[in-house]
């Protein structure tokens, strides 16, 4: 696995734990600002492993999917970029 999916990979783990845990502080009717925090939390590493991998991508990915593919490649980031 190349360091760039390790980093995102952890990013994700990290996400899904925090993710269970919101789940239990709803159950347990916990302090609504607290819950909160916690998405954000889990928005945050989401970004973070997101942006880990566009930017690989961007870096490794696009330049052959341009050369092979010009059309799919401008596809594949409008749809990233939610352009539609």
């Amino acid at each position: 696995m190349t360091e760039v999916k390790q980093k995102t990979d952890l990013s994700i783990k990290k996400a899904s734990g925090i993710l269970k845990k919101v789940s239990e502080m709803i159950e347990e009717d916990r302090y609504c600002p607290e819950i909160i925090q916690q998405i954000d939390a889990v928005t945050g590493l989401l970004e973070s492993a997101k942006k880990t991998l566009l930017k690989n991508h961007l870096n490794s990915c696009l330049e052959h999917n341009l050369k092979h593919d010009k059309s799919k490649a401008i596809d594949e980031l409008v749809k990233i970029f939610d352009l539609k």
